[in-house]
C-alpha cells in the first residue's frame, strides 16, 4: 500500500517542481516540437482534441506550462484559461501568446496547482485539460484521486475531460539501458515512483490499469490513447522515417488505427485517457 506523504512534503514537492521548471523553460516549451518522435505526442494529442472538443467554448488548460496547447486552442479560436504552478512558465507563456497574436483569446492566467482549483467556480469549463506530467508530480494516490476531482469539479455537465501522464511501462522499455546506474530502477519498475532531474523531484509513472481505474471513478471514460503508440521503443527509427514521405504517410494512418488498443496505451511513453463529466 502506498504510504502517505508526510507533513509538509506536497508544498515541498511544489517549490521543488517550480525551481525546477523555472530553470527549463525553453527544453519544456521545445519538448513537443524538437523532432518528429516528440511530434508524436503533440500531434497525436491535437488529434484527439479535435474529436473530442466542442465546436468552440472556454478551456481550462491545467498544468498548461509555458502554454504550447493553450496556444494551439487559442489559433483555433477557443477561450483558454492557463492554470500552472510555475510563475516564470507564465510569464513566457504571455509573450508566446502575443508572439501570436492570440493574448485576446488567454481569458486569464493563474498561478495555482492542480490538487486545489479552489479560486475557479464549479461547472465553469466547456473542456479541462491536463497533460504532459502535471498529475505525475503529484505524490501520493490520495492527492491523485483529489486533483481529478478537481479537474471534474470545475467543468460543466458532459464537458470532456483529458488528462495524459507518462507510462512506465513504455519509460521501462526506452531507459532498459539506464538499469545498472539508476539507483531507484527498481523502485520505478515496482511502484512507478521515480526521482528527475538527478534526484531532486518526485515522478509517478503511470500503467494504464492504474489510471483508468483512478480516472473511472470520476468520469465516464470515452476512449484512450497510446501517443507515441507502437512508434515509442524507437525514436531514431521514427526520426528516419519521416523523411520518407509516403512511408510517414502509411505509417501515421497505421498509428492512428492501433493507438486505442489497451496493450498500444500501455506500452506508450505517453497515454492519454478522455472522459465525460457525468
Amino acid at each position: 500500500m502506498e504510504q502517505k506523504p508526510k507533513k509538509g512534503i506536497l508544498k515541498d514537492d511544489e517549490n521543488i517542481i517550480k525551481k525546477i521548471y523555472s530553470e527549463n523553460i525553453h527544453r519544456e516549451w521545445n519538448r513537443l516540437i524538437k523532432s518528429p518522435f516528440h511530434k508524436l505526442e503533440f500531434e497525436t494529442t491535437l488529434h484527439f482534441l479535435e474529436k473530442y472538443l466542442p465546436k468552440k467554448g472556454l478551456i481550462l488548460d491545467a498544468g498548461g506550462g509555458p502554454g504550447r496547447y493553450t496556444v494551439e486552442l487559442a489559433k483555433k479560436d477557443y477561450n483558454v484559461v492557463l492554470l500552472d504552478l510555475t510563475p516564470q512558465n507564465l510569464e513566457f507563456a504571455k509573450k508566446q501568446l502575443k508572439k501570436a497574436k492570440v493574448q485576446n483569446s488567454v481569458k486569464d492566467i493563474i498561478e495555482g496547482s492542480i490538487v486545489d482549483l479552489s479560486k475557479i467556480k464549479n461547472n465553469y469549463f466547456d473542456a479541462v485539460l491536463c497533460l504532459g506530467s502535471s498529475l505525475s508530480h503529484v505524490r501520493n494516490e490520495k492527492q491523485r484521486a483529489r486533483a481529478i476531482s478537481e479537474l471534474k469539479r470545475v467543468a460543466k455537465k458532459n464537458a470532456p475531460i483529458f488528462i495524459s501522464v507518462m507510462g512506465k511501462f513504455g519509460h521501462l522499455v526506452r531507459g532498459v539501458n539506464k538499469i545498472e546506474s539508476a539507483r531507484n530502477y527498481f523502485e520505478l519498475s515496482l511502484e512507478g515512483n521515480d526521482k528527475f532531474w538527478g534526484g531532486k523531484g518526485y515522478f509517478h509513472y503511470f500503467t494504464f490499469e492504474e489510471l483508468k481505474n483512478l480516472v473511472e471513478k470520476k468520469v465516464r471514460i470515452l476512449e484512450c490513447v497510446g501517443l507515441e503508440g507502437i512508434g515509442g521503443a524507437s525514436e531514431e527509427s521514427i526520426n528516419k522515417l519521416y523523411k520518407n514521405s509516403l512511408a510517414w504517410k502509411n505509417w501515421r494512418k497505421m498509428h492512428y488505427a492501433l493507438c486505442t488498443h489497451p496493450t498500444i496505451v500501455d506500452m506508450s511513453i505517453h497515454f492519454m485517457i478522455i472522459g465525460k463529466k457525468k
